[in-house]
């Protein structure tokens, strides 16, 4: 009995400490609210800016030849010098003819020799047409004769075809230039033996009147600026770089060189046209491509207003009761101290542009708009 007394003891001086404590929290905690951070604002407007991307790229001649010889000889003679300018036309190597003309020689010789036959073939037809009426000669003998004539104008026709084709192959002694354009490498020297079949070309001519610059582009890059995603109010500008640093003083323009994405790179070949009357760019060299873009009717934020979390953009953008909510954004490009914003603000939406090291998603603050400037 005294045992259960004290358990009731206790278990009712618990409770009657739990009571007064639960009854005196509230006048013993002061909840403070924190103090509203000023901080500075801008108001998003419909904006202007400017993007530019750089790839490099291989220059090449709008015609780039590899002269070859088409028959075997001795290089007789060179007639220009590496690095010239020659005109289509214009000839360039000699090969020793002297076989070749002989090949003509006899072709010729067999070629008059079968018009002979052709002739003295044809004269006893018509003779022994006239005798055939007669009874003198038979018809058969005159069957064969004819028959002879066909077989002496087909020795004519041959005799010319190996006639025609020995003098040109005199003529391919003669290595003329197919067109215009600068004269590459001459690996080769006056009395070397020159073949067909070398792999190495007698030399190489660029026409670079007009060049390209091959570069390569991202599928998203080239999606964007060939398939009509890319902004109806861009204006783009096709520019060039030299290996000196110079700026080319020439535009150009983007045309596909391939039509598939490269599966290994993920890439597209693009080609850049440029005129070069001046031949100041030369195939074989190299240059930077800048495609500049002049983009209208854009949301630009600063960069330091923009956090950046596990490679994802977030801002600080003013809500109801003047408090901040994290948002996060996608950017699209960058232009100088701005991000180009895709998506996640609109227009009129006012971001925080300072203190976003010590902003959290639902803080008070007191905002200050600034003018963007």
């Amino acid at each position: 009995m005294k045992m259960s007394i004290t358990k009731k003891s206790l278990s009712w001086l618990c409770f009657s400490l739990l009571w007064v404590g639960c009854s005196q929290r509230p006048q013993n905690t002061s909840t403070e609210q924190p103090q509203a951070l000023e901080t500075d604002f801008i108001t998003l407007n419909p904006d202007t800016a400017t993007v530019k991307q750089t790839y490099p790229g291989n220059i090449e001649g709008l015609v780039n030849v590899d002269i070859k010889a088409q028959v075997s000889g001795y290089l007789e003679k060179i007639f220009v010098k590496e690095g010239d300018y020659v005109q289509k036309g214009q000839l360039l190597f000699k090969i020793k003819s002297e076989v070749f003309q002989e090949q003509v020689s006899n072709s010729s010789a067999a070629l008059q020799a079968a018009i002979a036959t052709h002739a003295s073939v044809r004269i006893e037809v018509e003779k022994m047409k006239s005798l055939v009426g007669g009874s003198v000669v038979s018809p058969v003998q005159l069957k064969t004769a004819e028959a002879n004539l066909q077989a002496a104008t087909a020795q004519v026709a041959q005799a010319k075809a190996t006639f025609g084709a020995s003098k040109i192959n005199a003529g391919f002694a003669l290595i003329k230039a197919p067109v215009s354009g600068y004269i590459g490498r001459i690996p080769n020297r006056v009395g070397n033996l020159i073949s067909a079949t070398d792999a190495t070309p007698l030399t190489t001519l660029s026409d670079i009147s007009t060049v390209y610059v091959y570069f390569s582009l991202s599928e998203a890059e080239f999606m964007r600026l060939n398939s009509g995603s890319a902004d109806r109010t861009a204006k783009i500008n096709i520019g060039l770089v030299t290996a000196d640093g110079q700026q080319y003083p020439e535009n150009g323009k983007l045309q596909v060189a391939s039509g598939n994405v490269d599966r290994v790179t993920g890439t597209v070949s693009i080609k850049a046209v440029f005129n070069n009357p001046k031949r100041i760019l030369r195939s074989g060299g190299s240059a930077n491509v800048v495609i500049e873009e002049s983009l209208s009717n854009i949301l630009l934020v600063p960069k330091a207003a923009v956090k950046d979390i596990q490679d994802k953009f977030f801002v600080y953008r003013l809500a109801d009761s003047s408090k901040v909510r994290l948002i996060p954004i996608e950017i699209k490009a960058e232009s100088g101290d701005n991000y180009i914003v895709r998506s996640g603000l609109k227009n009129g939406e006012q971001i925080a542009i300072n203190r976003i090291d010590v902003l959290y998603d639902g803080i008070q603050v007191k905002p200050k708009i600034k003018t963007k400037s």
